[in-house]
């Protein structure tokens, strides 16, 4: 009687499944770059022209609208009012907004011009970075150095004795 070939008779084919890596055979990932620390002394980039216009607009919703407590709602609709001022309308916001950008770029060239000169602290910020890097050291770790001489001392007098 002759038999029908079974799934162990047929041959092996080679698994399609994608095989997963594991340990040393994965792919190394290259490291992230972390970002440089922010300096607390750099001047803030000024306010665009509709941060200037929301800044009043804000008020005024608020005064209409006491009891609305929703951020979204206030925004939502100070970029609605912002869509539909006209250009004259517009005009003493975009000049508010450019004399802000013209300070800031004052400000900016000052500070570019203190970072190139030896970085971005002042004199006294400096002198006040050393201070606390003193007040840093504990107090126990300055006495311990003293201790452990005195006991060096201690038992020089006790090996002459």
């Amino acid at each position: 009687m002759k038999r029908g070939k079974s799934k162990t008779d047929a041959p092996k084919k080679a698994d399609t499944k994608l095989s997963v890596k594991k340990g040393s055979e994965r792919v190394a990932k290259k490291p992230r770059k972390s970002k440089a620390d922010k300096d607390p002394n750099k001047p803030k980039r000024p306010q665009s022209a509709f941060f200037v216009f929301m800044e009043e607009f804000r008020k005024i919703f608020k005064e209409k609208n006491p009891n609305n407590k929703s951020v979204a709602a206030v925004g939502k609709a100070g970029g609605d009012k912002w869509k539909s001022l006209s250009e004259e309308e517009k005009a003493p916001y975009v000049a508010k907004a450019a004399k802000l950008k013209a300070d800031y770029t004052k400000t900016m060239a000052a500070y570019n011009k203190g970072q190139a000169g030896g970085g971005s602290r002042s004199a006294a910020a400096a002198a006040a970075a050393e201070d606390d890097e003193e007040s840093d050291k504990s107090k126990s770790e300055v006495n311990d150095d003293e201790d452990d001489e005195d006991d060096e001392e201690d038992e020089d007098e006790d090996d002459d004795e």
